[in-house]
C-alpha cells in the first residue's frame, strides 16, 4: 500500500488505514452515546448495550467518545472505560477510534489513555475557544502525533479550517492518516482533496451527513459519520445501501420526509444536535440515560415531535418504534 504521508509507515498503521479505508465501503460511520444514569453519573452497562448494538449492525467504524459520545464531559477515568469497553464489544470486527480533543497537553493524556484501551486510531477534535492560525494547526497535529503511536484523523470544524497547502503539511506528518471535515465548504473541501497524498482519508463529518452525502461524494468524499445510526441504523443503513446503489428515488424519500425534518428540528436549540439524538435512542429502549449540562434534554413538545418523526422514519423503511 502506497504511504499516506510520505514516509514508510509502520504494519499498524498500514493496517488501521485498510480497515478504514474497507470500513467505509461497507457501512456508515457510528458514533455511539455515551449513557449517564438520571444522576448523571456513568453507566458502563447502558453504554456496553448501546455500543454493542450498534457494532452489530455492522457500521464500517465505530468512534466512540467524540462529539455525539459527549467527549466535552467526560473525565480521564470516564473516557478509559468508554473507550474501553468499545474495544471490546468491537473485538477486531470493525476499527475504534476515539475522540480526544482540547489543547495538545490534554489531547496527548487522552490519547496514552486510548492506547492503553485498545483503541485503534484517534479523531483529534477542534482544540478549545481559541482562534489559530495555520501553523498553529499544523504544530497542534505535530505535536500530539509526536506524543502518540495511533494514527491521527484531523476534525476541520468551527474554528479549525485547514487550507490546501496546511493539509499537505499535515498529510506529512506521521501517523496522521485523514480529515474529517465538518464546514461543509464543497470549494475548499475539493481543494483539500486535491492537495493530499494518494492514500489519504476523507471523511463526511457535517451535522446529519446524509443530507449532504450526494454532494460530497461528487468531490471525492462517500464516506460519512451518522448520527441516525445511534437511534435508528435501520434507516441510516437503508440510506446508506440507497446511496451506494443510485436509488435516487429512496434516498428523496427519506431525505424529504425523515432527514430535513430532522435537521429543521435540531436546529431550533442549541445542543439538539446530540440531545435529539439521544432522546430518540430512549425512544427505542436504549439504555443512553440524559445527557449532561451544558446540554438539555428536548421539551416535552420537541419530543412528542421527535415520535412521530422517528415513527414516519421507520415506516419508510419497513421498521416500528
Amino acid at each position: 500500500m502506497a504511504s499516506v504521508n510520505g514516509e514508510t509507515e509502520n504494519g499498524e498503521t498500514e493496517t488501521v488505514v485498510r480497515r478504514l479505508r474497507d470500513g467505509m465501503v461497507a457501512g456508515v460511520l457510528s458514533f455511539p452515546l455515551t449513557s449517564f444514569h438520571d444522576d448523571g453519573s456513568l453507566d458502563p452497562d447502558g453504554f456496553r448495550t448501546h455500543v454493542a448494538a450498534r457494532i452489530a449492525t455492522t457500521p464500517g467504524a465505530v468512534f466512540p467518545a467524540c462529539g455525539t459520545g459527549e467527549f466535552f464531559s467526560l473525565d480521564e477515568d470516564e473516557y478509559r472505560t468508554v473507550v474501553t469497553i468499545a474495544v471490546e464489544e468491537a473485538a477486531g470486527r470493525v476499527p475504534v477510534v476515539a475522540g480526544v480533543g482540547y489543547g495538545w497537553a490534554q489531547a496527548a493524556r487522552f490519547a496514552r489513555i486510548a492506547e492503553e484501551a485498545g483503541a485503534d486510531a484517534l479523531l483529534v477534535l477542534p482544540h478549545y475557544l481559541v482562534a489559530a492560525p495555520q501553523d498553529g494547526l499544523v504544530a497542534q497535529l505535530e505535536q500530539l502525533a509526536a506524543r502518540t503511536r495511533l494514527p491521527l484523523i484531523a476534525y476541520q470544524r468551527g474554528q479549525v479550517a485547514f487550507t490546501a497547502s496546511s493539509l499537505k503539511r499535515i498529510a506529512a506528518i506521521p501517523g496522521v492518516i485523514g480529515l474529517k471535515d465538518g464546514h461543509s465548504d464543497l470549494d475548499r473541501l475539493q481543494r483539500l482533496t486535491l492537495a493530499a497524498p494518494e492514500g489519504f482519508l476523507f471523511f463526511n463529518g457535517a451535522s446529519t451527513a446524509e443530507i449532504q452525502a450526494r454532494a460530497y461524494a461528487t468531490v471525492g468524499v462517500p464516506a460519512y459519520s451518522s448520527a441516525v445510526h445511534a437511534f435508528a441504523p435501520e434507516i441510516a443503513n437503508a440510506f446508506f445501501e440507497a446511496l451506494h446503489d443510485g436509488d435516487d428515488k429512496t434516498i428523496e424519500r427519506l431525505l424529504r420526509d425523515f432527514y430535513v425534518p430532522l435537521v429543521e428540528l435540531r436546529d431550533r436549540v442549541p445542543g439538539y444536535a446530540v440531545s435529539l439524538v439521544k432522546a430518540a435512542a430512549r425512544l427505542r429502549g436504549q439504555p443512553v440515560g440524559p445527557v449532561r449540562a451544558p446540554l438539555t434534554d428536548p421539551s416535552a413538545a420537541d419530543l412528542a415531535e421527535l415520535t412521530t418523526l422517528l415513527t414516519t422514519g421507520l415506516d419508510l423503511v419497513g421498521a416500528a418504534l
